[in-house]
């Protein structure tokens, strides 16, 4: 039921509007208007040099494409990962090796209290942290990389007061009803 509401809303508002593609432009106002896109110099080398940036070092493609807030956000990721894969691999190891040396005999390790069937899990356990914390790591260094391609392509678009997109309301000429419409205006 609220399916068809919502269908009803949307057919309701888009259903009655018209389009205009565009306004009719006097020759003199055509001959003094100018591209505003190529006023900006736009150099097609600037998103693969802060994406080799980032690859080199993380962070460095952030602050090529001058997004220094970003750094600490990529420094920070990756250090709670790394520190995750570190303490992880740790307890995997002496889990590990105190398995081993009950095999072997011995039972003067610090994991007495546990038997060996939870000895056996807590490696799994701390094995599969690991090897996760391994990929979250690799994300994030990929995402970085991605990241710095991503803002530097879009720093090269134009968006200036002449482009605009805006809800207008237009009245139409054979009933005159009042229609919801979106107006895009591009100025030059």
């Amino acid at each position: 039921m609220l399916r068809l509401f919502y269908i009803i809303i949307v057919v309701l508002l888009l259903g009655n509007s018209s389009l205009l593609a565009q306004n009719e432009l006097k020759i003199s106002e055509m001959e003094i208007a100018k591209d505003s896109s190529k006023s900006a110099k736009i150099n097609p080398l600037a998103p693969s040099k802060a994406a080799f940036y980032s690859a080199i070092l993380p962070g460095l493609g952030q602050a090529y494409n001058k997004k220094y807030w970003k750094i600490p956000i990529v420094y920070g990721g990756m250090g709670v990962s790394i520190y995750s894969y570190i303490w992880n691999n740790k307890k995997y190891h002496q889990y590990r090796d105190a398995y081993k040396r009950r095999l072997l005999g011995y039972s003067d390790d610090n994991f007495q209290y546990l038997d060996d069937t939870r000895l056996i899990s807590a490696q799994k356990f701390h094995q599969k942290n690991r090897d996760l914390s391994m990929l979250v790591t690799a994300g994030i260094y990929i995402l970085n990389i991605v990241d710095a391609n991503i803002d530097a392509h879009l720093m090269q678009f134009n968006v200036n007061e002449n482009l605009s997109i805006r809800p207008e309301l237009q009245q139409n000429e054979m009933d005159y009803n009042h229609n919801l419409a979106i107006s895009l205006n591009l100025k030059f």
